[in-house]
């Protein structure tokens, strides 16, 4: 791969670029600039981990408010899912739901 004009221009924007951030940073007013970002990062973990240890209990809230909606608004909601919960799952292992009346059975190979 050779280097063309491109290349070599852009390399020499991207250095020229880093050589004036870091004048600016040295500055004061770059200063200034750099302990407001390190003040505004650490609020903005500070907040990030509030919500970290504030998230179950929400959570917990969120699913006994919508439980307590659900069972307002649709009174048999409960029971319907009790009914499909056992039907599908409450009937695995007895012979009547393993396999159909009507079914034969295979004949074990010796």
């Amino acid at each position: 791969m050779s280097i063309n004009s491109k290349h070599l221009a852009t390399f020499i924007l991207g250095a020229a670029a880093g050589v004036a951030a870091h004048k600016y940073l040295q500055s004061e007013e770059g200063e200034k600039l750099l302990e407001d970002l390190k003040t505004k990062a650490n609020n903005f973990k500070a907040d990030a981990e509030g919500a970290i240890d504030k998230a179950p209990e929400y959570f917990d809230e969120l699913k006994n408010k919508g439980a307590d909606t659900l069972k307002s608004s649709f009174p048999d909601a409960e029971n319907f899912f009790k009914e499909l919960y056992e039907k599908f799952v409450g009937g695995k292992g007895s012979p009547e739901t393993a396999t159909p009346q009507n079914t034969p059975t295979p004949d074990p190979i010796s």
